[in-house]
């Protein structure tokens, strides 16, 4: 649920899933003081986007594991002042979203260059199972209930081997024209161009679709592919990895 009197506290942050929330999507927002909310944390799946005035009583509510993200230095003090070593620091990267950063032909041509022992093809029911059956692709489709569910907001890319699923692309968010991609490997076959011809796909269909395929680098592996399909670098941002059982 949005408290919609601390929206404006999440002015001018250019990120897809705190747009998620605020739109209605998927995540929720808890906030210091339900009629004059100054500090307010919008939760969603493993991220939290710390935003306003500091609010300790808001950061000791969270537990398990999240990615806490700083809305600015004050933040990150209390962060650590709350957790302390139980909330590791570390950089992920923001990428510029840009709707006309992309080589159609280029994304084409990294799909071509698949192996014919490979197979590539849109979500459906069987992929959707498959993901979900495996912990290394939970993720591309655990936030939706089902297959329906999916259907109705989402479009995933699968890539099977002898009719096993080893690389997808999907949305880890959605919002309103647009999503936030997720792409997974099967550890035993990375490093064979798998999440660059998931990509590839997946925002050729965004774009067929008139949907904008945002990303956001965990590391500066993501960032190469990210460069590699086409976006930009922004810049890196703070982020802090908590374990609070």
């Amino acid at each position: 649920m949005v408290n919609d009197k601390a929206v404006a506290l999440f002015d001018n942050w250019d990120e897809a899933m705190i747009w998620s929330c605020l739109q209605g999507y998927m995540g929720n927002m808890r906030v210091n003081d339900e009629s004059n909310p100054v500090s307010a944390i919008i939760d969603i799946r493993d991220f939290c986007f710390c935003a306003g005035i500091p609010d300790i009583d808001l950061l000791q509510a969270i537990c398990g594991f999240k990615l806490l993200i700083p809305q600015n230095e004050s933040w990150e003090a209390q962060i650590e002042s709350c957790f302390g070593e139980k909330a590791k620091k570390l950089l992920r990267y923001a990428i510029k979203k840009e709707a006309d950063a992309f080589s159609k032909e280029k994304l084409a041509a990294y799909i071509k260059s698949l192996d014919d022992c490979y197979e590539i093809k849109l979500f459906d029911a069987e992929t959707i199972q498959l993901a979900q059956s495996e912990s290394w692709s939970v993720d591309l489709c655990s936030q939706f209930r089902d297959f329906l569910d999916y259907q109705e907001y989402a479009v995933g890319v699968a890539i099977l081997h002898h009719g096993k699923l080893v690389a997808g692309a999907s949305p880890y968010a959605i919002y309103q024209n647009g999503i936030e991609i997720e792409i997974d490997t099967k550890p035993e076959y990375r490093g064979k161009g798998l999440a660059t011809v998931c990509g590839a796909k997946l925002i050729l269909e965004c774009l067929e679709r008139n949907i904008y395929p945002s990303w956001d680098a965990h590391d500066l592996r993501s960032v190469h592919l990210a460069e590699k399909l086409g976006y930009h670098l922004s810049h890196p941002y703070v982020t802090y990895e908590l374990i609070n059982e």
